[in-house]
């Protein structure tokens, strides 16, 4: 073998070495979504924006079932169901601890109010709690006797600081933080009432899962009025709205994300990947990427509007039954109730590009 032999042989083996290391960067980014035991299309997901997983124990027999990542990135609140306290999580070092909320305590819905402090529903109790996140020292602001057992849910605040709850008993309300003023009405079709949230304008909408509806509340009469989906007996269950003021719902007994305009009144549903789509939690962050819970697949999903495409992901522990979704820049919170668990997706603060 001459000498050109040579040259043009060793050419050819780098040629050779660099596909393969080329091919074998790109086949590390694929990804195969597997929902119910079927593999999809698998996604390539640019590595600047590749997302990472992380799951995070809490005591045994907690049962976790909202989670409200707090503004100052050191702490996550949980809502310990099953135990009667709220949780206290610091990621930095996976340790947590749990504030006792009273005997016979239920704690459902915890988000962070504008005041910083975490404010959550007890059903349990029959009570709005805030923790002082300092101090830890709790305040119960009780219901109107002639409530009943409301079944407290969740709760949103409005921009001028009101916050709004719904009870799955048939009812919703309100309170003010300055007076400890709480008002409450009568829900249309009673029983439903569960997801709440506010737009980016101030109106406020709850998800009735019973009543298969939406509503919108004017804030000053209290009063409600139903938006209807195109799919009847869906159970609409959770609500939150995109930078645009978009509804996005759950739709729980069919398994589909449902969207709404109010501007222009329009709906458009869209069916979850999978045999058997339980669509639970939603959550829109800053880049209008839609998150969501999914049990039947024991996934939490992406869903991109402008590419009209799902992203799964797996969670590594079986039965995780994703309660609620929150998130703050960078990162996508869940509540696993099923296995005393937190877990947290983080990713660039650009949008994930699926291709």
């Amino acid at each position: 073998m001459d000498r050109d032999d040579v040259f043009a042989y060793s050419l050819l083996l780098l040629l050779i070495l660099c596909f393969t290391i080329i091919v074998g960067g790109q086949q590390s980014l694929l990804l195969s979504v597997q929902v119910k035991g079927r593999v999809e299309q698998p996604l390539s997901i640019r590595s600047p924006t590749r997302p990472t997983l992380q799951e995070f124990s809490v005591p045994l027999g907690s049962g976790p079932h909202d989670v409200a990542p707090a503004n100052d990135r050191k702490t996550v609140w949980y809502t310990a169901q099953l135990s009667g306290k709220l949780g206290r999580l610091h990621p930095t070092t996976a340790k947590s601890h749990q504030i006792s909320l009273g005997n016979g305590s239920a704690p459902h819905g915890v988000i962070v109010g504008p005041d910083g402090a975490p404010w959550i529903i007890d059903g349990g109790l029959n009570v709005i709690v805030r923790v002082d996140p300092k101090t830890e020292e709790v305040k119960l602001f009780t219901l109107p006797a002639d409530s009943g057992y409301a079944n407290l849910n969740t709760a949103t605040f409005d921009r001028s600081g009101i916050l709004w709850f719904t009870c799955q008993s048939g009812i919703y309300g309100r309170l003010d933080p300055t007076t400890a003023k709480i008002e409450v009405f009568k829900a249309p079709r009673g029983m439903g009432p569960y997801g709440i949230s506010t737009t980016p304008n101030g109106t406020v909408y709850f998800a009735s899962l019973a009543g298969n509806y939406v509503a919108r509340i004017d804030l000053h009469t209290g009063k409600a009025t139903v938006l209807e989906p195109p799919t009847s007996n869906q159970g609409a269950r959770r609500v939150w709205p995109d930078s645009h003021g978009h509804l996005w719902i759950t739709e729980w007994n069919v398994g589909q994300l449902a969207s709404y305009d109010p501007v222009s009144k329009m709906w458009k549903e869209s069916q979850l990947p999978g045999n058997n789509p339980m669509l639970y939690a939603v959550y829109v962050d800053h880049n209008d990427i839609v998150w969501l819970s999914d049990f039947g697949a024991n996934a939490l999903l992406s869903f991109d509007p402008l590419q009209d495409k799902f992203h799964v992901f797996m969670l590594p522990s079986h039965g995780a039954d994703v309660h609620q979704i929150l998130g703050r820049s960078g990162e996508i919170w869940g509540a696993e109730s099923g296995t005393d668990k937190l877990v947290v997706i983080r990713h660039s603060n650009s949008r994930i590009n699926i291709i």
